[in-house]
């Protein structure tokens, strides 16, 4: 059976470390297996091929960001109503979060399928790319609602302090995504295709052990009448998703603008910024899941009144966070570069030029890591406390500042515009975040 966990007594700094170690590891097998995509496209069908699924990156982060903003803003109320031991309540906003899910999951499968080609034409891929990448895209974005299954359930069991299930999910997804990669890029010769279709079929996977485990929680089963539709519910559910997905959304778009900038440099630039922008998801898998603890820590505290707790349980998750970015920027400038020929092939000279652009970016990142790891617990602290507006806001500072650095800085700068686009970004971002989180728990404490 699935078990929860109240974060609402004990100590602070160990309920959040504990509850984010399975969630690094269960993030860390979701990035290996994106980093086996890259790896097994890179080494065994060409450098193009690497370039094509990096023109890729910011549509699809598109959809799942947008994903996971909704249902992440969802696990708020379910967090929170579980904390206050509203077990009536939090039957009802589990099933009104799945609902929502649901349809959503089937509008974006059939917005994403036909703009796919537009939005890459209008982000200037080039012409020797674009055939790759609308493939990859075509079969990821059919797959969305394997995405929003895991999503919407992961967030439900992760708001009720079970971030376990999820751990054993990504093992699971992660492992056969490995043998799938082999069988459809290696086996089956289906290239830049058969990478997409292993890791939607993983996604399937997960979503289905996720669903399972949430059939099993030891808490008063939803009942027929919890899915009756309810306007209030629905309108509390999304008023908490909506700012959170339009969040990523924008963050997304940013992200496409700088992909539009980078896409100018051609073929063998577009490369090196996919090797690195896949090695910086690993790199990140930490900042996020100490977000996903404090999100979990701070809903279920604010439901039980124990606003005490949300101020010693930042302390401790910001000093655990800056720590932790800190030992990883510390190996990148180490191992950096062999890490990233893992990612790289084709002739010496072509070699050599991608990992040239790809290292330098790498040690750009790597130098200012600790101040994303910032962003993400201050953001999730405050989603936690139900405040979806602030990190809205931070989200359009970072698509302003993103846009603006990568346009503005590489008609100066050249290509490290770009590279000190993401860095400038995050600041703005982390900057506002935390005097607004301050400004908040102020007035509770």
């Amino acid at each position: 059976m699935a078990k929860v966990r109240s974060m609402t007594t004990g100590n602070p700094a160990k309920l959040i470390l504990f509850f984010a170690l399975p969630l690094m590891l269960g993030n860390m097998f979701q990035q290996m297996y994106i980093i086996v995509d890259t790896m097994i496209v890179g080494k065994f069908v060409g450098v193009k091929a690497l370039a094509a699924l990096g023109a890729t990156d910011w549509l699809n982060w598109l959809v799942i960001g947008l994903i996971q903003g909704l249902t992440q803003g969802f696990s708020i109320l379910i967090s929170q109503r579980f904390g206050a031991k509203d077990w009536k309540g939090l039957n009802r906003a589990m099933a009104g979060s799945i609902a929502i899910a649901g349809g959503m999951g089937i509008l974006l499968t059939a917005m994403t399928l036909c703009l796919a080609r537009p939005l890459l034409l209008l982000l200037h891929t080039p012409q020797e790319i674009l055939g790759g990448a609308l493939s990859y895209l075509h079969v990821m974005f059919a797959g969305c609602m394997a995405l929003i299954g895991y999503n919407v359930f992961a967030a439900i069991l992760r708001a009720l302090g079970n971030s376990r299930t999820p751990l054993i999910a990504m093992i699971i997804a992660s492992i056969l995504n490995v043998i799938l990669d082999l069988l459809f890029v290696l086996g089956f010769q289906w290239g830049i295709a058969g990478a997409a279709g292993a890791t939607v079929l993983s996604q399937v996977v997960s979503g289905l052990i996720c669903l399972v485990a949430v059939c099993q929680l030891p808490i008063p089963s939803i009942e027929r009448e919890d899915w009756r539709p309810s306007l209030p519910l629905y309108g509390k559910l999304l008023k908490l998703g909506a700012p959170l997905a339009f969040q990523n959304t924008i963050i997304a778009v940013g992200g496409m603008a700088v992909q539009s900038v980078v896409n100018g440099f051609g073929v063998l630039f577009v490369a090196g910024y996919t090797a690195t922008n896949k090695l910086y998801g690993l790199l990140e898998i930490a900042a996020t899941s100490f977000g996903f603890s404090v999100a979990s820590y701070t809903g279920q505290n604010l439901g039980a009144k124990q606003y005490d707790r949300i101020r010693s349980g930042m302390r401790a998750a910001s000093r655990m966070a800056v720590g932790t970015a800190l030992i990883i920027s510390a190996l990148m400038f180490l191992l950096g570069r062999s890490i990233l020929m893992l990612f790289i092939s084709g002739d010496p000279s072509e070699q050599q030029m991608v990992l040239s652009i790809s290292y330098r970016f790498l040690c750009i990142m790597s130098a200012m890591l600790f101040i994303l790891y910032l962003l993400h617990v201050y953001r999730s602290a405050l989603q936690g406390m139900g405040d979806t507006l602030v990190p809205m806001t931070s989200g359009i500072i970072e698509m302003v500042m993103r846009v603006g650095s990568a346009v503005f800085l590489h008609s100066l700068v050249g290509q490290d515009g770009v590279f000190l686009a993401e860095v400038i970004a995050c600041t703005g971002g982390a900057v506002l975040l935390i005097v607004m989180y301050y400004r908040r728990v102020s007035r509770l404490c």
